[in-house]
């Protein structure tokens, strides 16, 4: 790896552990093994190598979400690969841990990535659910771009409240509750 990833890759665990306020250019240089020197031959000081790392973690959310969701199947399939898959849920969303640190929400530049990576998943999310909608597989009345938010606002919540409790558990409740409600036999009963 080179020092210019190492760095980035350093500054994307250590805003995901400590916000940006709390990752230090010194605690990056150390986690990175890199010196002051490489660290602003490389990029011009924290807020360009935050912004880096910060792309990086929307693109790997993006290609990660994108996996489940673009498998085959159903409309429920889908979403449902995307509920299920594997997570660290105690660290909580690396994506939307950010929107919790204030210094990343009141730079626009900083905040873009998340903003981006957040409306494309709805985004993606609404379309799944219309297509639901469209095959007859999910009833209505459901409006695509409202369920999209309530499966990210679902994901996010989950993350809050097994962090508080310290377990996954109250995650897996959560996406389990959603699921139940989004069963096509469920909504074909409603």
């Amino acid at each position: 790896m080179t020092t210019s990833e190492r760095l980035i890759e350093a500054t994307r665990e250590l805003l995901w552990e400590r916000g940006y306020v709390g990752t230090s250019p010194k605690a990056i240089q150390q986690a990175a093994g890199a010196g002051q020197g490489s660290m602003y031959h490389h990029f011009a000081g924290k807020p360009d190598l935050a912004l880096a790392a910060i792309r990086r973690t929307a693109e790997e959310m993006r290609a990660t979400a994108e996996g489940a969701l673009n498998g085959g199947g159903s409309a429920y399939a889908r979403v449902e690969a995307y509920l299920l898959r594997e997570r660290a849920v105690l660290r909580g969303c690396p994506v939307g841990r950010l929107t919790m640190d204030p210094d990343v929400m009141a730079s626009e530049e900083l905040r873009a990535p998340v903003d981006e990576t957040l409306d494309w998943l709805r985004g993606r999310l609404a379309g799944i659910a219309q297509e639901g909608l469209d095959s007859g597989e999910l009833a209505g009345p459901l409006d695509p771009a409202e369920l999209a938010a309530t499966i990210v606002a679902t994901v996010q919540g989950g993350y809050v409240l097994a962090r508080a409790s310290g377990s996954p558990a109250a995650f897996d409740t959560a996406v389990r509750g959603l699921l139940s409600l989004l069963s096509p036999r469920t909504s074909r009963t409603s």
